[in-house]
């Protein structure tokens, strides 16, 4: 692959499918009538050809209820994984129903993402790629549970998403618990690929010990933004040192420090400084895209100028040319041909 493509790290798919949105819809189609209010959308499966999205990781997330999200599980200790199960198996069946209808292809090996990469790249799309994430384990029971959602085709693990029965997680401090030890060291047997996106720094070093195979799909630098939602330059050097790629997240709140609604959004250039970072830092070859668009925000919290997925080619201009076919999709292909 010579880096013609975007992959992206980070994409809520059959999330959206499940808040209501048709995503088979063209973006103004979806707009149109879309169910989730106050979110704009930026991403349907005509947009992300469109924008020339070759692969991505699709998130399997089961949601915790909240105000925001009353039909949420409920994380309420013994038997909160149940509900979470439920969601992730009906995102599962929806990835599923994606591809029988032409639409995704899911892969699980580094020899089918290398082929369908080689594919798009020559000028032959088809449909798009998809490598399963699982972002917060609540939905497996225990350790056990690992082998059922390999066999489904997870090959990337986030233990946290904020607090889990494994670890810690986004404002919500914790260590790997011990269903987070015997899972970690489950998914280093099976050869699992831990996201560290998310995870709290008490569970940090134990995770990396247990794990050695380490990415982070969606996190963008404490150099600019406190707070344990980002990556400190040591935490982003241990996901370099063991070859890892870290995705590049456009929310507006993890772009600028203090962002808040009514501001004015952030400007691309914000988001390419913590690109920057990264590369002049820890060298490009470990800079990509993890969007997270419509992850829960709409394009109002996008930078300045994204307005539908197709502008994120847009942060190319305020990177370095030679670094932007890695950043847009040639690293995560890279990574993922090596150690999938």
């Amino acid at each position: 692959m010579t880096g013609g493509v975007l992959f992206d790290g980070h994409l809520d798919l059959a999330w959206n499918a499940q808040l209501g949105r048709d995503l088979t819809l063209d973006l103004v189609a979806l707009r149109a009538q879309d169910p989730v209010a106050g979110q704009t959308a930026g991403v349907s499966f005509p947009e992300l050809r469109r924008a020339g999205v070759a692969a991505c990781f699709g998130t399997l997330f089961a949601c915790p209820a909240s105000d925001d999200y009353p039909q949420g599980y409920e994380q309420d200790g013994r038997d909160d994984w149940k509900g979470a199960r439920r969601q992730a198996l009906w995102q599962l069946d929806q990835y599923r129903r994606w591809q029988d209808d032409g639409l995704v292809r899911l892969l699980t090996t580094a020899g089918e993402v290398s082929a369908h990469l080689r594919d798009w790249d020559a000028g032959a799309p088809g449909p798009l790629g998809v490598v399963l994430l699982m972002e917060g384990a609540d939905p497996m029971r225990s350790a056990d549970d690992l082998d059922f959602w390999v066999r489904a085709g997870v090959r990337l693990v986030g233990p946290a998403w904020g607090r889990t029965r494994y670890a810690g997680g986004t404002d919500a401090p914790g260590p790997l618990t011990e269903r987070g030890v015997e899972l970690l060291t489950a998914m280093r047997e099976s050869g699992v690929t831990l996201d560290v996106s998310h995870l709290d720094d008490a569970a940090w070093e134990e995770a990396l010990r247990l794990q050695p195979k380490v990415v982070a799909t969606h996190a963008n630098s404490r150099a600019f933004v406190p707070g344990n939602r980002h990556l400190s330059d040591g935490m982003a050097g241990a996901v370099v040192e063991r070859g890892g790629v870290i995705g590049l997240v456009a929310l507006s709140t993890f772009i600028r420090a203090g962002w808040d609604e009514g501001d004015a959004r952030v400007e691309l250039r914000e988001w390419a400084a913590h690109a920057r970072h990264y590369g002049e830092t820890f060298g490009w070859a470990h800079v990509g895209l993890g969007t997270d668009l419509d992850g829960g925000f709409g394009v109002e919290k996008a930078p300045a100028g994204v307005d539908r997925y197709l502008d994120v080619e847009r942060l190319a201009s305020f990177l370095p040319p030679e670094a932007w076919d890695g950043v847009r999709g040639g690293n995560w292909a890279r990574w993922a041909g090596e150690h999938l």
